[in-house]
């Protein structure tokens, strides 16, 4: 027999209720829906033999665990879910909370703080953090001697400030009085073994200081077999996928080779949003790996262990090890084995070394200082490879089963011999039309067009920065978004190096990109950068900030994005006529409301 039940019994919610949920799921992936219908599960059974409606970690006071991601790239954000699984697994209470979403004003309240934070540019927290940083810096923060917190940083030994955010997070909670739960960790690029260390450390302290015994009776976790299985595709189970197009999109007497990359998923049901980022695993090129070998008197046959299985150290120096990223504590290492005098030197002089590890790739520090090294003893010294992140070039809705990047092959001599990226290198050179490519999606959140498609933005984005942007326009075109456009756009020559340039034009005509603002830095005399653009229109951008518009910025971290900050700085101090801090602190409330936003590396 079949019962009818009317629609409206159906959702025990009201109207206000299902606006809030909507709110939220409108932004998550599939993955995340899948995640999200685990949890309600979860909570569903969560409340068993109880009295009313209080469940049992209502009715037994056990404090709130406060988990803070701050992440630039995912990784941060990755580690900071499995954190908060394994505390709800041990039966303790958390909060898992993305730094743009913390209420930082409230963190003198906080009993357990956890900090999870990567490091962007020169030693800045990432963009999500900033003003968290910036808050607790300042002499508004709060007093925490009743706080205990724990900072996990994640960075890479190439960069001279390796995990300096983290290191700033970390001394400024123990200036403002709040006590360690353990040391800080600063984890270099291969983080998973010393993050499984630091949780189980962490968890076990938590408990002691919470004083919560195995035997305390709680809400156990989610049932893993009521799970619903699904496929992921992420950093450690990317898509194998193919090629479509390899297409240099700059000119023959260009100084530059960019590459406009079209990948099929293959009917993955890959999912991806405008300003999210493309992860690619490559390979380094063979020819290198043989010239090392040789240098060192390798044939390439030694057996070595990596991950547990043996192999050829050819096949692991060309898939699993890096070899075009050199770094200071590689130089330091090979200075102590090879007893070179020139690099013995170079460890002696912090300065010197981060030059010559920055523009001394691996292959010519052992030129320089010939030694006989093993198999095993050379991938010692070396780091694991891990994937590049570009920016995603395409809107999914228009493109439906394709993803599209923009590359800029790096090129470079040292001593007449020619040097190459080696991702870039591999992507430009060694992979075809029709080839197989290992990728997954990395989600930046804090990169987000607005909800409202009748809201203004003004994109900057030189070189390969303006790759996001070629997806926001092709998603407010899909979306017939109202909201007027301006592009500020610039590299070294207009006939050779305007990327995207009949797409651009086309939006122009077409009235979907309202301004289009190019500096060409080397067309004449005077170099014009895009920072130099954005002081010509400054009251034209005031006039835009001023009708709610959004503020995105892609490139180089260490000197285009800090240009354009001051210029944008200068541009709200004149035209908002107020003094530089108060402007500093005008730009800090848009990236607070998320109408300044960047993604820059």
């Amino acid at each position: 027999m079949t019962i009818q039940v009317p629609i409206k019994n159906v959702l025990p919610l009201n109207t206000q209720q299902m606006d809030h949920i909507k709110a939220v799921i409108d932004e998550c992936s599939t993955s995340q829906l899948i995640w999200l219908a685990g949890y309600f599960w979860g909570l569903s059974n969560q409340e068993k033999n109880l009295n009313g409606n209080v469940s049992q970690s209502e009715a037994i006071d056990i404090p709130t665990i406060t988990i803070i991601s701050a992440s630039q790239n995912g990784n941060a954000r990755g580690l900071a879910e499995k954190l908060h699984s394994s505390i709800i697994d041990a039966k303790l209470k958390a909060n898992l909370i993305h730094a743009r979403d913390y209420k930082f004003k409230n963190i003198g309240q906080e009993l357990f703080f956890i900090l999870i934070t990567c490091t962007q540019g020169n030693g800045e927290p990432p963009e999500e953090a900033i003003a968290l940083y910036r808050f607790l810096m300042s002499k508004k923060a709060p007093d925490m001697h009743s706080s205990s917190y724990a900072v996990f940083g994640l960075g890479d030994t190439s960069y001279e400030f390796f995990n300096q955010a983290g290191k700033e997070f970390d001394q400024r909670l123990s200036e403002l009085g709040a006590q360690r739960l353990l040391d800080r960790v600063d984890a270099d690029v291969e983080y998973s073994e010393l993050a499984h260390v630091w949780r189980i450390k962490l968890i076990e302290i938590l408990k002691q200081k919470i004083r919560l015994s195995s035997t305390d009776k709680l809400p156990p976790s989610i049932d893993n077999a009521h799970t619903v299985q699904h496929t992921v595709y992420d950093k450690y189970h990317p898509l194998h996928a193919r090629l479509l197009i390899n297409q240099k999109i700059t000119g023959r007497g260009s100084d530059k080779d960019i590459r406009h990359l079209e990948i099929d998923l293959m009917q993955s049901n890959l999912q991806y949003q405008p300003g999210d980022a493309l992860g690619v695993w490559f390979e380094n090129d063979p020819a290198l790996v043989q010239e090392l070998l040789k240098l060192l008197s390798l044939t390439g046959e030694e057996i070595v262990i990596v991950k547990g299985c043996s192999i050829p150290i050819e096949q692991a120096l060309r898939q699993h090890y890096e070899l075009t990223v050199n770094t200071a504590r590689i130089v330091e290492h090979y200075a102590q084995i090879s007893q070179n005098p020139l690099l013995i030197e170079k460890i002696n002089h912090s300065c010197t070394l981060q030059v010559y590890a920055k523009k001394t790739p691996i292959v010519d520090m052992v030129r320089h200082a010939p030694s006989k090294l093993d198999a095993e003893k050379l991938i010692s010294i070396l780091r694991p490879c891990t994937p590049r992140l570009y920016s995603i070039a395409s809107s999914q809705d228009e493109n439906k089963n394709e993803v599209h990047i923009a590359v800029n092959a790096v090129r470079f001599y040292v001593e007449g011999r020619a040097r190459t990226g080696g991702a870039s290198g591999y992507l430009a050179d060694r992979l075809h039309e029709e080839d197989e490519i290992r990728i997954f999606i990395e989600p930046n959140n804090n990169f987000r067009l607005p909800k409202n498609p009748c809201t203004p933005i003004i994109m900057i984005g030189p070189g390969t920065g303006i790759a996001p942007f070629r997806a926001f326009m092709q998603q407010r075109d899909y979306d017939r978004a109202t909201g007027k456009n301006w592009l500020f756009f610039g590299n070294p020559h207009f006939t050779e190096d305007f990327l995207y340039q009949v797409e651009w034009q086309k939006y122009v005509r077409d009235g979907l990109l309202t301004r289009i603002d190019l500096a060409w830095s080397r067309d004449q005399k005077n170099k014009i950068y895009v920072q130099d653009k954005i002081h010509d229109n400054g009251n034209d951008i005031w006039n835009w900030i001023q009708e709610d518009a959004h503020i995105y910025v892609c490139g180089n971290a260490n000197h285009m994005a800090k240009d354009v900050e001051q210029a944008l700085l200068q541009v709200i101090s004149t035209f908002g006529a107020m003094e530089i801090t108060d402007a500093d602190e005008f730009l800090s409330n848009l990236r607070t409301q998320g109408r300044y936003q960047r993604d820059v590396y």
